[in-house]
């Protein structure tokens, strides 16, 4: 009997490809398994297709679910974001792909797992890290950096190679942008985006959504609440976590939310320039952090703040099958017990625009932030405050006055 490999199937070319060349260079069994995190229509003709290019199975796993509520929101109540604007889209799907990737090769015996992904980006990394954490015994195969095997490199050489093997596809060699899909957002890269110099395309770029300057001339009110960090209901209307997300991304786009233009720094050492659309995800983070802003004192707020870059930054290294990760999130989730709430708010051209926060466990008094004197604060106090707080920088100035003096 033939060893089993389990291929990360997209359905793209570049899987498509790996089918026959696995067979012919290993002389394995292929199961492909795509993964579904939210791609949408990308995942119509994919059975036709994998069966066309010699697998003998394919597997389509719809785990949006637990991609939004095990993944995604753990991620949102850290506030983590990479670098101040990468949402991570790419970075939180991963981890979770890779789990089902494991249990699928547990469930066919296979030996080993490939996936597609190329010798200079960062899901190489993602993706053996959690099958390394989670099967070390399983065998990693990715052709991208198996140059002495895998010598095609073009999409005209993909397809070519395709035709050699019986395999007639619908691909054909123009190049466009490289992207990335699932619920949470979609990347782009390539073309015009190669050469920081160029500004991006947005009228071909763009797919869940508008450019600001494209949205409609008039705001769009939002309303939102949580309870214990959790989003509960959208415009009053109770609904699972995924359905938000969904709903979110029709409101972003359309208001023009959530373009990022970013140079990254990859984990393997070199800068990426790349364009994400992360319409409903802009706003559901935006939307946290404007509850959170109410209920959590200063003193956590730091430190929520150092972890929230802490996870982004585990997170964004594909070392989501850690302690570390374990850790941080358990701190962010010792801090969610008081944000519950309404958040209110309005989209415009590219904006959200607060509109109103309320929350049973705010934290703000009107009778202290106001400049009418409250019961519970005594102006008379702050002189002895700024006294003892102020007392290091005096002593510093009077030694440097009495060394200048000393001279």
């Amino acid at each position: 009997m033939k060893e089993k490999v389990i291929l990360a199937y997209s359905g793209g070319l570049d899987t498509t490809a790996i089918i026959p060349w696995l067979k012919e260079n290993f002389d394995y069994d292929v199961v492909c398994c795509c993964i579904d995190c939210g791609q949408g229509e990308e995942l119509d003709g994919l059975e036709e297709r994998a069966k066309l290019s010699g697998a003998s199975k394919l597997y389509i796993e719809n785990i949006i679910d637990e991609f939004c509520d095990e993944y995604i929101l753990p991620c949102v109540q850290a506030g983590a974001v990479y670098e101040n604007k990468y949402l991570l889209g790419t970075s939180m799907a991963r981890p979770v792909i890779a789990k089902r990737l494991v249990e699928i090769a547990r469930k066919e015996n296979a030996s080993a797992i490939c996936h597609g992904a190329t010798g200079k980006g960062n899901d190489q990394i993602r993706f053996e890290l959690g099958i390394k954490a989670l099967a070390p015994d399983l065998k990693i195969i990715a052709p991208w950096r198996m140059t002495d095997v895998w010598t095609m490199q073009s999409r005209e050489d993909e397809i070519e190679y395709c035709k050699q093997h019986g395999i007639d596809l619908p691909f054909d060699a123009s190049h466009s942008y490289s992207r990335d899909r699932n619920l949470w957002h979609i990347s782009h890269e390539g073309l015009e985006l190669e050469d920081p110099a160029n500004e991006p395309n947005y009228d071909d770029l763009l797919v869940l959504g508008v450019s600001p300057e494209k949205a409609p001339d008039k705001a769009e009110y939002v309303t939102m609440t949580f309870e214990a960090g959790v989003p509960k209901t959208l415009n009053g209307k109770a609904m699972k976590l995924s359905e938000i997300i969904t709903e979110l991304n029709k409101l972003g786009g359309k208001n023009g939310i959530g373009i990022v233009d970013i140079v990254e720094n990859r984990v393997v050492g070199m800068k990426s320039r790349g364009v994400y659309e992360t319409p409903g995800g802009t706003i559901l983070m935006e939307a946290q952090q404007q509850l959170e802003e109410l209920v959590l004192d200063r003193a956590t707020m730091e430190v929520k703040k150092d972890m929230g870059n802490k996870m982004a930054q585990i997170v964004y290294e594909g070392k989501w099958f850690t302690p570390l990760r374990e850790a941080v999130q358990a701190f962010v989730e010792s801090i969610q017990k008081y944000v519950t709430g309404e958040v209110k708010f309005k989209l415009y051209k590219g904006n959200i625009i607060k509109a109103g926060t309320t929350s049973p466990y705010s934290l703000y008094s009107e009778s202290l932030a106001s400049f009418t004197t409250g019961e519970l604060y005594d102006h008379h106090d702050a002189s002895g405050f700024i006294t003892l707080f102020g007392l290091p920088l005096k002593v510093r100035a009077m030694m440097l006055a009495e060394n200048e003096k000393n001279k």
